[in-house]
């Protein structure tokens, strides 16, 4: 009897024991002991390399796990059969605003894991959280808590300010000065027109998202800023948002007469070569445009500049809207702790180091004293007094059919620049897609 109940219960320890390193490869673990994080990057301008001494750093770091790693140009297009077939990367870094709209897919579909306990996580290997780490107001905007409930689902990383590019070796020759209020911006546009030189360009409509967003804040702040992203009734039709259209309608008057024939996917080059070229004085853009330019002939006197967009009055705050990209876990992910612990170490000096070396600036304290050149021109400039990161994206909503916020508000820019419809018109369309898209959200 005793050998019986010893032979069952070695039995039922073989069993258990199967199970358990059955259940432990299902999650990734490589039977060794070692868990297998699955992680998926976009390679954007910084280049992939980065992203290859990232896992081998992050592996020398962490014993336990092996990082089997995924970066393409069309990240999308890679991963997307693998997602349909049930297989999620563990981590992905994909930013909002892709025109495959995986992402939002994602956000949409309730498919992203909640990450707000990643903030008071320390930076692996280091004595700090995640959250103190962060430069102020990454971790709560729109573009991190999608659904506007307080909740962080997506990490804020590669942060870029965005504003007005100009070429600094004009204004130098000319000795005019860098406007400050929109009162300024007229007067010099009147005074470069008689010397044939257009106040703006812009390389698309869809540069206006971060020109905008700066320009809604600076109208009325913050709470306005959050009451458009969030579809809230009436706020298109307020003197606050009035000031923001009818001051685009009236760039209509200063801006360079090629720039809508030119303001798409083939020619927008041809936008941005005319700031070059001294043929307008400003036009919207984040700081890849530097090396988007770098083989592009230029004028003699060259040298690229950087404002914030101006204030509406004077003495009143100046915004410089800042774009960054996302890194997230999919709901589906088989290995979430490890996937978080991952996240953390982005935010280490070391990971900051090697993301630096290729240009991209992770959004934490102290990432300036690393820079020199041009890069810290661009990123001091919320070191200028009165000027103001601005952050944020529309709330996520259900799919509308026929119905896109972004289509209506700054697709619609070319025809009221060249007077196709007026500012009554162009606000009606916003506050009905506005109207359509609030009950929407999740």
């Amino acid at each position: 009897m005793k050998k019986c109940l010893s032979m069952i219960f070695f039995s039922l320890l073989v069993l258990s024991l199967a199970a358990c390193s059955e259940s432990q490869s299902a999650n990734g673990d490589t039977g060794n002991g070692k868990t297998t994080l699955h992680v998926a990057a976009l390679e954007s301008g910084y280049g992939g390399d980065m992203w290859t001494k990232i896992t081998d750093a992050y592996e020398a770091a962490n014993e336990n796990v092996t990082v089997e790693l995924t970066v393409e140009k069309n990240l999308e297009e890679v991963i997307r059969p693998n997602m349909q077939a049930g297989e999620y990367p563990d981590v992905l870094l994909l930013a909002t605003g892709r025109p495959e709209g995986l992402t939002e897919t994602l956000i949409k579909e309730d498919g992203m894991e909640k990450i707000t306990d990643v903030l008071d996580m320390d930076v692996y290997g280091e004595d700090m959280t995640v959250n103190n780490k962060l430069l102020e107001g990454f971790s709560d905007t729109l573009a991190t808590n999608p659904y506007a409930d307080g909740e962080t689902y997506l990490a804020p990383m590669f942060y870029s300010p965005t504003g007005l590019f100009y070429n600094a070796g004009l204004f130098e020759e000319k000795g005019w000065e860098v406007p400050k209020t929109w009162g300024d911006m007229w007067a010099l546009g009147e005074k470069a027109a008689k010397e044939g030189i257009s106040l703006f360009t812009y390389p698309t409509t869809g540069y206006f998202d971060t020109m905008v967003g700066s320009m809604l804040y600076a109208s009325g702040g913050t709470d306005f800023f959050n009451s458009a992203m969030t579809y809230e009734d009436g706020v298109w039709e307020t003197e606050e948002a009035t000031k923001v259209l009818e001051t685009i309608k009236k760039l209509a008057d200063y801006t360079h007469p090629n720039t809508v024939a030119n303001a798409n996917p083939n020619d927008f080059t041809k936008n941005q070569q005319l700031v070059l070229d001294n043929e307008a004085l400003f036009m919207p853009n984040g700081t890849w445009v530097v090396g988007e330019m770098k083989e592009a002939p230029k004028a003699d006197n060259f040298e690229w500049g950087m404002m914030s967009i101006p204030s509406f009055e004077k003495g009143g705050d100046r915004y410089a809207f800042t774009f960054f990209e996302q890194m997230w876990i999919p709901s589906a992910s088989e290995n979430k702790q490890a996937a978080k612990e991952f996240i953390t170490y982005m935010y280490t000096d070391e990971a900051a180091s090697i993301f630096l070396e290729s240009g991209a600036v992770q959004p934490i304290k102290g990432i300036t004293e690393e820079m020199e050149g041009d890069n810290l021109l661009y990123y001091n400039i919320y070191e200028e007094d009165g000027v103001l990161p601005a952050m944020g994206t529309f709330a996520s909503t259900a799919p509308v059919p026929g119905v896109s916020i972004g289509d209506t508000l700054y697709g619609s820019i070319d025809s009221v620049i060249s007077g196709e419809i007026s500012v009554e018109e162009w606000r009606k369309q916003i506050e009905e897609a506005s109207d359509q898209l609030r009950p929407a959200m999740n």
